[in-house]
């Protein structure tokens, strides 16, 4: 029988990137005592106003059709949240709605790259970046970050790479998995060399306000000269804990939106009424759930970094937001896979291969900071008794 050639394209980025993941669950269910920090699940339950808004939306009935746009209420909220952290006016027609993040970077790749073209990302890269670009039928062209730059991407690592194929700029900021934050200045470099190479930016920004005290944040939309060559993608996964609702967004131009507008029709419409809702409400004000879990990710961080640093030679990266931590296990001689591998069946401590990311932290593992503080501290612990062990 005959595919389609994204299945091909697609074929070696399924789920094989979380085998960890998936054996300690396995594990888990079996009875084994398994602190698992692979992914980011926030650390606490939705917000109950956030559920209660959900809930009284769908006994009002708001269960019906969607605009394919997202909802008149869930629009102008947020063209209201950027226009207020951007100084520039926002408006409701530079806004689609999506189920999600990820379902908004799919769609957007999908309408800004093509066969043949290329995108530039950082890598490390979050795990399905790589995916949405070969779905467009583009390459990834992959831009080391380098830890001694704290993991920010450079303009002139990018100016590097850019070919006349050329045809975005991908941004995580802040970044999954290094939590590296870019600064004013990185964005104006990166915006210059768009210009030069009539390059999109799109802007992954979904950890925006988990950023951990003493960072500034920038964003390529706060910049007018950059405002018709930017779409930022996001959503209240990780802002308000709610990762199973699904609910994300794109921002662009206004042409941007019309022009993207029949593809996202074709994939969905808007979405779910009740959910739109509860967003609304969510992104109406500056998340009091997000700055909780920001002092806790940063305690944890910090914690965790002085524990191995003084126990073993490893070396932790201090993350500058989101929910997790690096950590270069080089100096213990094994590869970053079979290190994640040997810990989680020996210890019952579950973390990602920095492979899993890209080929730049090979030898680095990613922890998610994501449990309570005592797993944290047992997980360092048993972290700690393994190296030693080993090494």
């Amino acid at each position: 029988m005959r595919y389609a050639p994204i299945l091909d394209r697609l074929g070696h980025l399924g789920g094989a990137k979380w085998d960890i993941h998936l054996r300690a669950a396995e594990m888990a269910a079996a009875g084994r005592d398994v602190i698992d920090l692979t992914i980011g699940n926030p650390d606490i339950a939705v917000p109950p106003p956030l559920l209660d808004a959900a809930a009284a939306a769908m006994l009002a009935g708001r269960t019906a059709y969607s605009d394919g746009r997202g909802e008149a209420t869930l629009r102008a909220a947020l063209a209201a949240r950027y226009s207020r952290t951007t100084g520039r006016d926002i408006t409701p027609a530079q806004v689609l709605c999506f189920p999600g993040t990820q379902t908004a970077l799919y769609a957007v790749m999908m309408g800004l790259a093509e066969p043949g073209s290329e995108v530039l990302v950082g890598d490390p890269m979050y795990a399905t970046y790589e995916g949405v670009i070969r779905a467009a039928g583009a390459e990834p062209i992959a831009i080391p970050l380098r830890p001694e730059r704290g993991f920010r991407l450079a303009a002139e690592d990018l100016a590097a790479r850019v070919t006349p194929r050329s045809r975005a700029i991908l941004l995580n900021s802040p970044q999954n998995p290094t939590g590296a934050v870019l600064r004013p200045e990185d964005i104006a470099e990166i915006g210059a060399l768009a210009r030069e190479h009539d390059l999109w930016i799109v802007a992954d920004e979904v950890y925006e306000e988990l950023i951990f005290a003493g960072t500034p944040f920038a964003s390529p939309l706060a910049l007018p000269e950059l405002a018709d060559r930017t779409v930022i993608v996001s959503s209240i996964s990780k802002s308000h804990a709610a990762p199973g609702f699904r609910s994300g967004w794109a921002i662009g131009s206004e042409a941007f939106c019309e022009k993207l507008l029949p593809l996202s029709e074709t994939m969905l419409f808007g979405n779910q009424p009740f959910i739109a809702d509860m967003t609304a409400l969510a992104v109406s004000a500056p998340s009091e759930t997000a700055r909780g879990m920001c002092a806790r990710f940063q305690a944890r961080a910090s914690r965790l970094a002085e524990r191995l640093e003084e126990l073993t030679p490893l070396r932790v990266n201090r993350p500058e937001a989101g929910m997790f931590a690096l950590v270069d296990i080089r100096a213990t001689g094994r590869g970053d896979a079979a290190f994640a591998r040997s810990l989680l069946e020996e210890t019952g401590v579950a973390l990602m291969p920095g492979s899993v990311f890209g080929p730049s932290i090979a030898g680095w593992v990613r922890l998610a900071l994501t449990v309570d503080d005592a797993r944290i501290d047992e997980a360092t612990r048993r972290i700690a008794a393994h190296v030693t062990a080993e090494v």
